[in-house]
């Protein structure tokens, strides 16, 4: 099933929830309410309809005729826009509204000159009357420029449960919309999407919420350019999708991009969103949430619950148990669906779409968690994918990361095919460039060691492990240890200085590092005589493991490089260990590389 013919019964479900606008119509942020009286004169001061406090507070979300697609020149919405049109006013120093509002007051008088209904003619009445001037002249707030504005009458305006009656939810509104929506209908074209015949949509509605994408919206479907045509024909006609299908595709994908939603996470810079599609609709509710709780989609989630369950449930995997004997609960026969969305000029790109059994996914994403699984683990036991993405990033900033890194990435969990290379090359770039060797960038090398190489990469330190690579991460961390503990205080060690050098040409550095390490050993056999034995075994076993003289090759190749890192790190936090007899072993107060 194509994405879009997902999201055309992704909308049919929520609509008959009421999750979602009828057709027609469509939810937009609105900041003000202008009430007027019978007459079509003003009741009072506008109503502000924003929530939250100080400069942070949000227009509230409410359902208005669908707006207009603006490509170029103005062109007025239905009973509602911004005060650009309805009052001809803006914020913006210099700007003329003139054009705006004279689009707005004219279509107005057209489209309500016949009209009897109250509501519509004290609407007509105000837009007759109404002069830009007049917003200074009454002292409205400035905060109301630019603002998506309603009108109501002031008589009507409460309505039951303290809900707002604005003059657009009046059925003789609907009706008037109904009949304007019905005479812009083109001729009928068998849909591509639902295979139905029906007027075909010349402009598709925008899509909103992508991050990065035009405020305004941008289009998934759309032509603008001869070249993108054929056989003549213009805009939509060039792939034919009903107005109802184009509707009904952008208000499901709008309603699970907004903020809260549950059914959004940002992966980089692909905005990706999920539905589940059942029989049963309690089936999908649950697929959902629990995708959600997983991905870290949910603000409500209580992450060291979810880690303790989700915890489990990888520990049963290790045992080779399928996910449907996990998870009772999870339901069978759910169709699960991840778009990936992208910004691209004044469209919006798909990065990647996973459509398959609900069980097929959970179980992929979980086997990506054990992959990542490392000892000892990192403090937030079960990362997110943005947390580990920044690892990859220039100074940790999510606007550093590479573009099509984290879609790929995504999509590669989901489907169960194996990583972007790009991915290990990334992370040993950073660890090459700030030598921050953490949990988070070891546990993605070693998953892509696992996925794509399908080697067997310990979890803990494995002293039996003979890779040169291993070793040699290994045998990096000893010499650092003995030089930290026989010159304590150090600004910078071995690491901060050579390990880009050593975990990529070891030839070039090895030998010098050996020979600063025997003078490390010598200054702590005088110190600390019991640690210097230790430590010395621990290098001998070491060089046990390999031939010393096939040890320090001349270059190592990023796969091996990546087990560097591992090594390295395994080796590190070991000496940190308790250990049975403190006084004879390598153990210090007990702390965690992280």
């Amino acid at each position: 099933m194509s994405p879009l013919a997902s999201l055309v019964r992704a909308y049919e479900r929520m609509e008959t929830r009421g999750e979602v606008p009828p057709y027609g119509f469509s939810s937009e942020k609105i900041g003000f309410l202008i009430p007027l009286n019978d007459d079509g004169t003003v009741a009072g001061a506008p109503i502000d309809l924003r929530g939250g406090e100080g400069k942070k507070r949000e227009p509230r979300m409410m359902r208005v005729p669908q707006p207009v697609k603006r490509t170029s020149g103005p062109s007025a919405n239905t009973l509602w826009d911004k005060t650009a049109y309805v009052l001809g006013v803006t914020a913006i120093e210099g700007r003329s509204t003139a054009k705006e509002h004279a689009v707005f007051r004219a279509r107005h008088l057209d489209l309500l000159a016949a009209e009897t209904d109250p509501g519509l003619v004290a609407l007509r009445r105000f837009v007759e009357a109404w002069t830009p001037e007049a917003f200074a002249e009454r002292g409205w707030p400035e905060e109301m420029k630019d603002q998506n504005t309603v009108f109501a009458l002031e008589s009507e305006r409460r309505g039951p449960g303290g809900t707002i009656a604005c003059i657009h939810d009046r059925p003789a509104a609907k009706a008037l919309w109904a009949r304007l929506a019905a005479a812009g209908e083109s001729k009928e074209v068998a849909c591509l999407v639902t295979g139905e015949p029906g007027p075909i949509a010349r402009l598709h509605p925008a899509i909103k919420g992508v991050w990065g994408a035009q405020s305004s919206g941008a289009s998934l479907v759309s032509f603008n350019l001869d070249a993108f045509t054929s056989y003549g024909h213009e805009q939509g006609e060039n792939a034919p999708v009903s107005e109802a299908a184009a509707f009904a595709y952008v208000s499901a994908l709008n309603r699970y991009l907004e903020k809260g939603s549950g059914h959004r996470i940002q992966i980089g810079d692909a905005s990706t969103v999920f539905w589940a599609d059942a029989s049963n609709a309690e089936a999908a509710v649950f697929a959902e949430d629990w995708f959600a709780e997983i991905m870290g989609a949910s603000a409500e989630v209580d992450e060291s619950a979810e880690a303790t369950k989700v915890g489990a449930v990888l520990e049963k995997i290790r045992q080779g148990l399928p996910i449907t004997d996990l998870t009772p609960d999870l339901p069978e026969g759910v169709r699960f669906f991840v778009l990936g969305l992208a910004p691209n000029a004044a469209r919006v790109s798909v990065r990647f779409f996973i459509a398959d059994d609900f069980g097929a996914i959970g179980q992929r994403y979980l086997e990506h968690l054990e992959r990542l699984r490392i000892d000892p683990p990192p403090r937030e036991p079960l990362p997110s994918m943005w947390r580990l993405l920044i690892e990859t990033a220039t100074l940790r900033k999510s606007e550093n990361i590479a573009p099509n890194l984290a879609g790929e990435w995504l999509r590669a969990i989901l489907s169960g095919t194996p990583y972007p290379l790009t991915l290990m090359s990334s992370v040993i770039t950073r660890l090459r460039a700030d030598h921050d060797v953490n949990a988070h960038r070891v546990a993605i090398l070693k998953s892509v060691l696992v996925r794509n190489l399908e080697w067997e990469v310990p979890v803990s330190l494995d002293p039996t492990n003979r890779d040169p690579g291993y070793l040699l991460g290994r045998l990096f961390a000893a010499y650092e240890y003995a030089q930290t503990q026989a010159l304590p205080g150090l600004n910078a060690t071995i690491r901060d200085k050579y390990y880009g050098t050593a975990s990529a040409s070891p030839r070039a550095v090895f030998p010098l590092l050996q020979r600063t390490a025997t003078h490390h050993l010598a200054k702590l056999r005088k110190e600390k005589p019991g640690l210097a034995t230790s430590l010395d075994r621990r290098i001998g076993e070491i060089f046990e493991l390999a031939d010393a003289t096939k040890l320090f090759v001349p270059t190592l190749p990023a796969a091996h490089q990546a087990l560097f890192a591992i090594g390295y790190y395994h080796q590190k936090n070991d000496f940190f260990r308790p250990r049975p007899k403190p006084e004879e072993t390598l153990s210090v107060p007990e702390e965690t590389q992280q």
